[in-house]
């Protein structure tokens, strides 16, 4: 869509906000955490089911989620539970606009955010949407045509069911034996009579416009209707003009329109895409329709193929994704959006809005000991962190400082996932560049709903009334602590890797190819890219993804690649890549002339697309690639250097870009520098305890620790090497921590970190505790003497085993406390979460891996005591539902289904351990 110049107006507020938020978090004051601002808080999708929502409950909701840590909540109406139609509020009626207007006056109150989907349930649709402007398909039928007899069969469009509509005729076209076309639409009469009898024998083919009959999924009362056509921007103009009449008159305040992930299944095809594709591919697509339909891998199918999907993505990128950010900004509103799932590129899809936004869908494995992931309780779907690395990049290469992550999507089974099961999940999210968490999520659960309150199916249903929820704050200031320092500064990535999406889009089979998070074994896992950015990474390297359109905007300034004014890299790594437009060699040589270093793992094979003067246009291609007159792997363009390396280290090395050697000790990484050093994230997912000196990359006059589970700080000794510092480090496996580098040597005031490596002596508390069980379901079970401590569960107390809430073990004993020693108390097992008060102080939390808390300032010399409150999961309440047949489960649409997509039922499930376990210590370090 051709920008406005009336946007710049609506755009201008939305550009300033950036920039106060790039200069708010530029500079974090010396030794001092970072910020926690709204946005380093952990955010959530929250569903309205039914908008059935009210200002009472609304307010009491909200503040309950405030005083847990979250920082937003992004609203997403969708289907209600039965009985209880009555409260249902049609979306964008004068009664849910008011609701909206509460809900945002009373989170600003809080100092709390607030998005929007701009629709209902997903994909964007509703009932404004006309059959005109809903998602379309492509339809071919196919005749055959004899030479010397007329086709007797009627040209008219077959439908699937009676109730369907009428599908447009678009073409008629005939093809020979050698798949030479000629239109001829215009011998097709009135009834479809096929009135043309060339000599020959012809493949005819009829082409339709259809439209695919998609209704808006999981939509809410008012939000029922055809999904919208997406290439389209007639359509895409209409849909936003829907809401901009809805809101006229009033700023509701929230922050963004969201969009999810591209689910608009069998959409191939709009109006215009006949006149689109022969406008930017040069040629008319209708004559080649045998080759798009085709599978064979052969040349002219996989170019015809690479046409039809670069076309398709031109038409989402600039109809759909900057049309509706620019929209937006006239709205003076933010757009974030997940550009998986499409069929376009997905980083210049990311790059056109305000916050990129990917998900972590599924489980990964970690071999963290005692970590538990039973089988049975987790989707067969891995999440890859290269995978989350496209919005992070595209945040990053054009200075946009949010990433956000729909995260813990199917994590596990309903009611079974655990704070030390998120943990590693989301560090490895922060390691991918995320540092804009969004729980999938909470749902808006009014008071008078008995337990376990309304909840979404496919999701982590962290709501009020999960037994993990009086715990939940713990783990949300792990987050915003985490966040405050991953938002603050810049991206430190000091390598760009192209994309060759030309490759993704050349796949022989289907018509279009949807780049999806389920599907990374067929179109990312198999390429070049991937495994040299995962070789890359895991020798120790930071890198980000680059696009052809990303190298077109990029300039040199001081040999560094400036993708943008936030954001500059020291080399372009081009992997093994089949197809790349002559325009981006041209583009990548330009900016080595200026100065840039490029290097390449081999030279591209080909343009892609088909071009009927190919052979003209890849001359050119190899003229500009022999240009370069490598000598010896090497070639000096202007001011810079191009490579031809298959030892890509080997190369970096030779440019004096060293990887982190610390990745050899297990520990993963990222980086961001601020103005005054440098942060560390290092994470430990190994299976074994990182006990040792580290070298880290930066020059630093002085190292701080900081730990983002309980926010200490503390100096690190460090020495200066050849290449950078080098600091002796300590982590358990599950452990994380931050290093802050100082680039000048300071006085931090602050004292030194504490090491945890070798304990001096260890006493054993693990006997004569007393179990109080303090508020849960279905019952409080009665109190319990513990000679060694154990888990309330399992013991042959079956309202034990069916309780889901929290009890407090508490003892006694009797300690030598010696000064300027730290004590660290361990916990051999927790399910799920603990919180500790020594001596009727409460001295933190422990609810990951390992189970461990530094309690030197509560201790005393003489008698102590003890209270560890725990909060188990929901299962085992669960079951105790689902065995007594008492009914929980009660939604319109997709009611409530498990892991599989099948009927829940939790009456089988075994009972989950509860409590603590194993050996309570405390250990003394000097």
């Amino acid at each position: 869509m051709r920008f406005k110049f009336k946007y710049l107006l609506f755009l201008f507020p939305v550009l300033l906000f950036f920039g106060f938020q790039l200069i708010e978090k530029k500079a974090p004051a010396s030794s001092e955490w970072p910020e926690i601002t709204q946005n380093a808080k952990p955010w959530t999708r929250w569903w309205w089911m039914g908008n059935a929502v009210d200002e009472k409950n609304l307010s009491k909701l909200l503040e309950t989620y405030n005083d847990a840590g979250l920082g937003g909540v992004e609203i997403a109406p969708i289907y209600g539970a039965k009985g209880y139609e009555d409260r249902y509020i049609d979306f964008l009626s004068s009664d849910w606009l008011s609701m909206l207007d509460f809900t945002v006056n009373k989170a600003h109150s809080l100092g709390m955010g607030v998005d929007l989907t701009q629709g209902t349930g997903w994909p964007y649709g509703g009932p404004q949407v006309s059959v005109e402007n809903a998602a379309t398909r492509m339809v071919i039928q196919d005749y055959e045509k004899v030479d010397g007899k007329a086709l007797d069969i009627p040209i008219i469009f077959q439908k699937k069911r009676e109730s369907q509509p009428d599908a447009q005729l678009v073409a008629v076209m005939a093809y020979d034996k050698d798949n030479k076309a000629t239109e001829i639409t215009e011998y097709v009469d009135m009834d479809g009579k096929l009135i043309w009898n060339e000599t020959g024998n012809y493949q005819i083919k009829a082409i339709f416009l259809d439209k695919t009959g998609q209704m808006v999924k999981r939509a809410a009362p008012g939000g029922v209707g055809f999904t919208l056509d997406h290439f389209s921007e007639s359509a895409v103009d209409a849909y936003n003009a829907y809401f901009e009449k809805a809101f006229a008159g009033k700023d509701y305040g929230f922050r963004a329109f969201y969009n999810d992930s591209f689910e608009v299944y069998g959409a191939d095809f709009t109006g215009s895409l006949f006149e689109e594709f022969q406008k930017r591919r040069g040629y008319d697509l209708k004559e080649f329709l045998p080759y798009l339909e085709s599978e064979e891998n052969t040349e002219i199918v996989r170019r015809v193929k690479s046409d039809y999907r670069e076309t398709i993505n031109d038409l989402l990128l600039n109809n759909f994704t900057k049309n509706w950010t620019n929209w937006a900004h006239s709205q003076s509103k933010l757009t974030k959006n997940q550009a998986h799932g499409s069929p376009g590129n997905l980083l210049d899809l990311y790059a056109a809005v305000d916050i990129p936004e990917c998900e972590t869908f599924g489980s990964s494995y970690f071999p963290i000991p005692g970590l538990r992931r039973d089988s049975a309780d987790i989707r067969n779907v891995d999440p890859d962190p290269i995978m989350l690395k496209f919005a992070s990049s595209a945040a990053h290469l054009t200075g946009k400082n949010l990433v956000s992550s729909e995260t813990f999507t199917w994590l596990g089974e309903h009611f079974k996932s655990s704070f030390s099961q998120m943990k590693p999940e989301v560090e490895q999210a922060f390691l991918a560049g995320v540092n804009h968490i969004f729980y999938h999520g909470v749902t808006y659960s009014p008071e008078d709903v008995s337990y376990p309150g309304w909840l979404f199916y496919a999701s982590l249903n962290l709501t009020q009334q999960n037994s993990l929820w009086p715990h939940f704050k713990g783990f949300n200031d792990f987050i915003a602590r985490s966040q405050a320092i991953l938002q603050a500064g810049k991206a430190d990535n000091e390598l760009l890797v192209y994309w060759p999406v030309y490759d993704v889009w050349a796949e022989p089979k289907g018509k279009m190819e949807m780049i999806t998070v389920h599907a990374v074994d067929e179109w990312l896992h198999p390429t070049e890219f991937y495994k040299q950015s995962k070789q890359l990474m895991k020798a120790g390297y930071s890198l980000d993804f680059i696009s052809d359109e990303m190298i077109s905007k990029s300039q040199v300034s001081k040999g560094l690649i400036q993708t943008s004014a936030q954001n500059s890299a020291k080399v372009l790594i081009i992997p093994e890549t089949e197809f790349m437009p002559i325009q981006t060699l041209k583009d990548i040589l330009k900016l080595a002339e200026n100065g840039a270093h490029v290097i390449f793992q081999t030279k591209p094979k080909s343009i892609p697309g088909y071009h009927a003067d190919q052979r003209s246009k890849e001359s050119v291609f190899n003229q500009l690639w022999a240009s370069i007159a490598f000598e010896g792997g090497k070639s000096k363009i202007g001011k810079g250097q191009v490579f031809l390396s298959n030892d890509l280290s080997k190369t970096l090395e030779e440019l004096g870009i060293y990887r982190e050697k610390l990745v050899d000790s297990g520990l993963d990484f990222i980086r961001r520098k601020v103005a005054d050093g440098t942060y560390y994230f290092l994470v430990n997912h190994s299976s074994n305890p990182i006990s040792q000196s580290i070298s880290l990359n930066t020059k630093a006059g002085t190292v701080m620790a900081m730990d983002p589970l309980t926010g200490k700080r503390g100096t690190i000794s460090s020495e200066s090497t050849a290449d950078g510092t080098s600091v002796t480090l300590f982590l358990k496996s599950g452990e994380s921590i931050f290093l802050k580098t100082f680039d000048e040597k300071v006085d931090l005031e602050i004292p030194a970190w504490p090491d945890y490596s070798k304990s001096a002596s260890t006493t054993d508390i693990s006997k004569n505790w007393k179990l109080t069980f303090t508020q849960g379901q279905p019952k409080l079970p009665a109190a319990q003497s513990i000679d060694i401590i154990k888990p309330w569960t399992g013991n042959g107390d079956t309202d034990a085993d069916d309780f889901s809430g929290q009890a407090s073990y508490s003892s006694e004993f009797d300690f030598k406390k010696s000064e300027g020693k730290h004590y660290l108390l361990t916990i051999d097992k927790v399910h799920e979460s603990a919180k500790i008060w020594i001596n009727g102080d409460f001295a933190g939390n422990s609810w990951s891996i390992p189970y461990q808390l530094d309690i030197s300032e509560h201790l005393v010399n003489g008698k102590n005591t003890i209270k560890i409150e725990v909060a188990n999961l929901m299962a085992n309440s669960i079951r105790y539902l689902d065995r007594n047949k008492i009914e929980w489960r009660n939604y319109h649409e997709i009611n409530f289904v498990n892991i599989d997509y099948k009927p829940f039922d939790a009456s089988n499930w075994k009972t989950m351990p509860s409590g603590l376990g194993g050996k309570i210590q405390i250990s003394e370090f000097d």
